[in-house]
């Protein structure tokens, strides 16, 4: 048996190996950056308050780490496990509220390691990682906010409601779980109406500025999150399909999770599980674990959208509270070697997995020769023209790719159309594109490195 003064030791270590082996993995077996994580470099060179994909928290994350590290892969891959950390950490002192048995709270923050969302997919820093710790804040402060009449709870619940919605829009989705349970569920009294008002002042106030970029960008993110749930396709067998291979997706990512679990469960006890529905610590975990689901689920129903995984990898943050809280009673802390062995098998399984993964297969985005392609560019540049490279046109990815290894740390933009007068005679830029276009076109040298071309403008 775990003695109570060994838990937090025991969280310490898994903090700790878990940044020290999802940094270094990623670092020692990928050549260059994930795909997400250049495309958020990208923007964060030539930031605004929306881009055409995203709102622009995570470009503003990855920004301040690059004007820290410069162009350091080992930052970005560190940056990524720090948003774990800080969310698990959030976690702990969340289920501390929920447990007598402080193992319990340990226990639900290990079998989060067997969900992939938390380890195997989180090299690469991207809008749902960069929303971890920002949701597993909200929870907590909102759970700390109904229960206290304190209104500095409130301010940070709009503080990180906005936050998160500039990360990723499906933000909007916690929210919405935790308006339901505030408008149908909890028993009201003034003061939390008071707090909830002041609340929603600022986060309507800090989305403001994203709001009047929105109109004065055709609600480009927007169009494109619809565009990827095919809602053009007006199938009626989608409103059928699409609900199903979501729910389908779901049970096949918690199936480590729930073997897992239930080897704690003592399954004889089971008929004393009571699940009480008066129960408020019961009706929030439901409230920021399962409603989250059920609304995505009915969104699809109702509209036939397609709902991509990434989209909801987040909401599972809360489940091994959920979980250790509705069977606490039929928890067998006996089977407990056969718990820690499960999620020590797969929580070293998984990096290794990742590693062999990265160094076997040739052909992904991380095996992409960024580094060394910026570096034949550069020379070339050296070589024709006297001024900086300061201006980076073309596709996220390969202009992207320019744009965070150049030591100049040119600005990215994937047109010039309406950004001309943002370029000055003494700027070098270069375009990266289709190199049979740029060939016929480029008033400058043209150079080619499969399969883009680049056409580079400086002064001689």
């Amino acid at each position: 048996m775990i003695l109570k003064k060994n838990i937090a030791k025991i969280f310490g270590l898994l903090l700790f190996t878990h940044l020290f082996l999802w940094t270094l993995v990623p670092y020692i077996s990928n050549i260059n950056l994930p795909l997400d994580t250049i495309e958020a470099l990208a923007w964060g060179s030539n930031l605004e308050w929306g881009f055409d994909k995203h709102p622009p928290l995570s470009a503003v994350v990855v920004n301040i780490f690059y004007s820290i590290f410069g162009s350091n892969d080992l930052a970005f891959y560190f940056l990524s496990q720090v948003c774990v950390i800080i969310s698990f950490l959030i976690i702990w002192k969340f289920s501390q509220d929920f447990f007598s048995n402080k193992i319990f709270v340990l226990l639900s923050l290990l079998i989060l390691e067997t969900i992939v969302f938390f380890n195997y997919t989180t090299p690469e820093f991207n809008v749902y990682v960069c929303q971890l710790p920002l949701k597993a804040a909200l929870a907590y402060f909102f759970w700390k906010g109904i229960n206290s009449d304190r209104l500095y709870y409130w301010i940070l619940i709009g503080l990180f409601s906005a936050l998160g919605v500039l990360t990723h829009y499906s933000f909007i989705i916690i929210i919405l779980s935790l308006l339901i349970y505030f408008l149908f569920f909890l028993k009201k009294n003034t003061k939390l109406i008071q707090n909830f008002f002041i609340s929603l002042f600022i986060f309507l106030l800090l989305l403001v500025p994203h709001i009047l970029w929105l109109f004065d960008n055709n609600f480009e993110p927007i169009s494109y999150a619809f565009k990827r749930t095919g809602l053009e396709d007006k199938s009626l067998l989608n409103h059928l399909i699409n609900p199903i291979i979501f729910i389908s997706k779901q049970i096949g990512m918690l199936l480590i999770f729930l073997l897992t679990f239930f080897s704690l469960i003592s399954f004889k006890s089971l008929k004393r599980l009571n699940l009480k529905f008066k129960d408020e610590k019961f009706k929030f975990l439901l409230s920021i674990s399962i409603l989250p689901f059920i609304i995505v689920f009915l969104i699809s129903f109702l509209s036939g959208a397609k709902i991509r995984t990434m989209w909801i990898s987040t909401f599972y943050l809360f489940f091994g509270t959920l979980f250790f809280y509705s069977f606490r009673n039929s928890i067998n802390l006996k089977k407990i070697k056969k718990f820690f062995y499960l999620v020590s098998f797969f929580f070293f399984l998984s990096p290794i997995t990742y590693y062999y993964i990265s160094i076997s297969n040739d052909f992904k985005r991380t095996d992409f020769p960024g580094k060394e392609i910026s570096r034949l560019v550069q020379n070339k540049w050296n070589d024709n023209f006297a001024n900086e490279i300061k201006i980076v046109v073309g596709d996220e990815w390969h202009a992207g790719n320019l744009s965070y290894h150049l030591n100049s740390r040119p600005s990215w933009f994937k047109d010039l159309s309406d950004n001309t007068a943002k370029i000055k005679k003494n700027y070098g830029v270069v375009y990266v594109g289709n190199p049979k276009v740029l060939k016929k076109i480029c008033p400058g040298v043209f150079g080619s490195i499969k399969p883009v071309g680049y056409c580079m403008i400086g002064q001689k």
